[in-house]
């Protein structure tokens, strides 16, 4: 009887990690497998990432998946009216609302899968991110290689120190993922 309940449940899965570790790719696959198993998807980003489109979600080795751009959280709620899957990236980007958006989600009986980063360039806990992780049944931490020392990295140091603002979008030219003792060396140089 039991089980029988729980057919229905829904979830939370988030994938988190610095930059350049996989995060977009592992929520790619993921949503293709449910499309692949004949299961209705949407998959959503925030409408200000337009750095390799603006409309589809694409990882750094440009493998993408169609995507709703969105400015707020609230706006998927009425757009995943019917999704058995819900995919959302570069969660870190969007309010705090984001985490009452995927319980009420999770709550109807739909599988929501969320990608972002687990830190800012200070790193620090990035935006709702700590509370995504925390409500969720699953979190998968994916790690980069440090470009300096070739460990696993899990900070994503910003090369132009001059910006304090949080939001910087960028890629190679702007970020490189860096392992805590690289990272913490970079950090104390650049003061």
């Amino acid at each position: 009887m039991f089980l029988e309940n729980c057919k229905k449940a829904g979830s939370i899965e988030v994938i988190c990690g610095s930059m350049f570790s996989g995060k977009t790719e592992e929520l790619i696959r993921r949503m293709k497998r449910a499309q692949f198993a004949k299961q209705k998807v949407e998959i959503f980003k925030p409408a200000i990432d337009v750095r390799y489109s603006e409309t589809n979600v694409v990882s750094h080795d440009a493998h993408s998946i169609p995507s709703t751009p969105v400015k707020s959280s609230k706006e998927i709620l009425s757009l995943a009216s019917g999704a058995e899957v819900v995919g959302i990236d570069e969660a870190q980007f969007f309010d705090d609302g984001i985490v009452e958006v995927a319980q009420n989600l999770a709550d109807k009986g739909v599988r929501v899968i969320v990608a972002g980063l687990d830190t800012d360039f200070l790193g620090k806990p990035f935006g709702p991110m700590p509370s995504l992780m925390a409500i969720s049944e699953d979190v998968l931490k994916v790690h980069a290689i440090c470009v300096r020392c070739g460990s696993p990295a899990n900070h994503s140091y910003r090369l132009d120190r001059s910006s304090r603002d949080l939001v910087v979008l960028g890629e190679k030219d702007v970020y490189e993922p860096l392992c805590r003792h690289c990272y913490n060396k970079a950090m104390k140089i650049n003061q």
